[in-house]
């Protein structure tokens, strides 16, 4: 198995950093497209009702889909601040230990943040606990063996991001290795890898 890309030598993740952006965080990132979630979404073997944007800011993710309840667990009070204006629920958490009971979601979205948690592989077991059977835990992230993620990486540690990048293969192994059955439903440099927990 390839080694992830690697940030600075001890992780802490980059919570201040979000914290710092969070007045502006919804004018710098480009609104989340349901489209490029569906590949994912469209892999759980039950009805998504209840979804946890995991590391999910101020929640464009979770807004941009048409479920019944939308909850953000972030570590950032900005975001959650931003989170809340946007009438979502909203709950400070360490994405490693997520205070929400054994499946208790549908499904739990992780976009374009798992590169930015301190703890990757106990984020993906956090998640697999809190699904429902037949729920999907969906994970968006860059693809660091392509040229433009090679310049994402090198980018975001010039910026001081404590980052750290996996391989679509490699994400995929992290997710089979929680108890979910694990896909890549879309490559390229922004990719998705699914996992449905087991019924």
């Amino acid at each position: 198995m390839a080694q992830p890309e690697r940030g600075a030598p001890s992780r802490t993740g980059d919570i201040s950093v979000f914290d710092r952006l969070s007045p502006l965080y919804d004018q710098l990132r480009p609104a989340t497209d349901p489209s490029t979630l569906a590949p994912g979404l469209a892999r759980a073997e039950r009805e998504i009702e209840r979804v946890l944007d995991v590391g999910g800011g101020s929640g464009q993710g979770v807004r941009a889909l048409d479920v019944r309840e939308g909850i953000v667990a972030d570590a950032a009070p900005g975001m959650l601040r931003r989170a809340k204006r946007h009438g979502l629920g909203a709950v400070a958490a360490d994405a490693s230990r997520l205070p929400f009971a054994a499946e208790s979601v549908d499904a739990v979205i992780v976009l374009d943040a798992l590169h930015h948690m301190a703890n990757p592989e106990s984020v993906v077991a956090e998640a697999a606990r809190v699904i429902r059977p037949g729920g999907v835990l969906v994970i968006q992230e860059f693809d660091p063996t392509r040229l433009l993620g090679r310049a994402l990486v090198a980018g975001e540690h010039l910026l001081g991001m404590d980052s750290v990048f996996f391989a679509p293969g490699d994400l995929e192994a992290m997710v089979r290795g929680a108890g979910l059955a694990a896909t890549i439903p879309r490559t390229g440099f922004e990719y998705l890898v699914a996992g449905v927990k087991p019924r």
